[in-house]
């Protein structure tokens, strides 16, 4: 990161989970492809991501999305997500606020009543839908990549919690899915933190007994989020999706959400045309719809729909110091956990 440098940020919301985009001033990140500029950023160069999501310009509860130019002529646009613990290949609600920014902005020509933005990503094209009105995006729908499931009802042994069964499923990232009820808890706003807590033990136990690795995707070989669901009265799904270094998502999770309805469709309770609906910790909504089906390697996959709004709610400049002790942050053990100590 040169010293000096201005990086300009416009603060952006999805249902509640913070998803601000870095519109300019970053450095360029090497790479051919925008998985290749992902793992360039996980493998090689991760100052940049340390500058923009670590405190004390930042805290654990937010994601930043690099909006770099496309690697693919049939991409508007290109973006990977940002967050504390690395770089990673899609996030619906992030990718939502990537297209609210970019037409609220101006960024990207708004047209009414829709706009279709073609998006590069990591994971692969994600083609956005945005619903417009008076300069605003109502809604945006995403057609995510390829979901599919890797395993249903696998079992882990843990100490805390004995045997637990999980479904492992990719919606753009990998997800282990567990019904809440295995852990005693219920997903509500009381219990974030002892959600956070146990998925972050359940990640623990899932990298040492479960391994993936994406058949088309190098270097997406990680389980990178817990997600805990439950059936609500109204059909809907309840969600709570943990992150390290401990937290919960505030919204409802569109690629955790992909990776639930693969589970769905490979036990053949989703055919293409359904929807279903995620509801997050705090009561924020995703819709979740099967619009295709294809194979991924082999494995049998879902297309999936994402939608949901985000919102722009200001803008803010970072400056790089030189003579800043903490220029490429740091990271404290009340958030990050007593194995941490200071991260810096």
């Amino acid at each position: 990161m040169e010293s000096g440098k201005h990086l300009d940020l416009l603060l952006v919301h999805c249902q509640g989970e913070l998803g601000h985009v870095l519109v300019g001033g970053a450095p360029e990140t090497p790479g051919a492809t925008m998985l290749d500029k992902m793992n360039h950023i996980n493998d090689v160069d991760d100052s940049l991501r340390r500058f923009v999501t670590f405190e004390p310009r930042a805290n654990v509860a937010m994601s930043v999305n690099l909006l770099v130019a496309p690697t693919r002529p049939d991409a508007d646009a290109g973006f990977i997500v940002l967050q504390a613990d690395r770089a990673h290949p899609m996030s619906g609600s992030n990718c939502i606020c990537v297209v609210t920014a970019l037409l609220e902005s101006g960024r990207v020509a708004m047209v009414e009543p829709e706009t279709t933005i073609r998006l590069d990503t990591p994971a692969g094209l994600i083609v956005a839908r945005a619903r417009c009105e008076n300069g605003r995006c109502v809604t945006v729908s995403l057609d995510n990549v390829a979901s599919f499931a890797d395993r249903l009802d696998h079992e882990i042994e843990t100490p805390q919690w004995g045997r637990l069964k999980v479904d492992i499923a990719f919606g753009g990232v990998y997800y282990a899915l567990v019904d809440v009820g295995q852990v005693g808890l219920a997903i509500a706003p009381e219990n974030a933190r002892a959600l956070a807590e146990a998925g972050i033990e359940l990640k623990r136990r899932l990298a040492e007994q479960v391994s993936v690795s994406h058949p088309t995707l190098p270097g997406v070989d990680e389980i990178a989020y817990v997600m805990f669901r439950d059936n609500e009265p109204d059909g809907a799904v309840r969600t709570c999706t943990t992150l390290m270094p401990g937290r919960v998502d505030r919204s409802p999770c569109g690629t955790g959400s992909s990776a639930n309805l693969a589970t769905f469709h490979a036990r053949g309770l989703v055919s293409v045309g359904d929807v279903r609906t995620s509801r997050s910790i705090i009561g924020g909504e995703f819709t979740a719809e099967a619009i295709g089906e294809t194979e991924i390697a082999g494995r049998k996959a879902v297309l999936p729909r994402i939608t949901g709004r985000g919102y722009v709610y200001g803008r803010t400049e970072l400056r790089v110091a030189e003579d800043d002790p903490f220029r490429i942050g740091f990271a404290l053990s009340d958030t990050w956990g007593p194995q941490v100590g200071l991260l810096k």
